[in-house]
């Protein structure tokens, strides 16, 4: 495979990665299911929201291809896609960044 190409697969797999991080409730779900596989109410119990809303986290999580349904009978559980996300996620959870009192959602984010 061009070097090239490759370069452009690996940004855009970590260009869906951040859009899933970027919301608390889907990294909520990500990091629940490197812990085990779930169903969406249980996960919408767990984080705190709306049925309606998981359900809405979890299609953009599939979009993305992040996780993937497994039928059950008439329920559908999740989990995570790629065996290599879970250990993904423990080293980005040892990543320890400063961030700027006036950054990221403050008034003078320059980000």
């Amino acid at each position: 495979m061009p070097s090239a190409l490759a370069s452009a697969t690996h940004t855009a797999a970590l260009s869906r990665l951040g859009h899933a991080l970027s919301d608390p409730v889907r990294t909520g779900v990500l990091l629940a299911l490197r812990e085990a596989p779930a169903y969406p109410s249980d996960l919408a119990d767990a984080l705190g929201v709306s049925r309606q809303a998981m359900s809405n986290h979890l299609a953009c999580l599939r979009g993305c291809g992040l996780v993937e349904a497994m039928p059950e009978g008439r329920r559908v559980w999740y989990r995570l896609a790629d065996a290599h996300l879970a250990p993904a996620l423990d080293e980005l959870l040892r990543v320890v960044l400063y961030v700027e009192p006036d950054c990221c959602g403050g008034e003078g984010c320059s980000c």
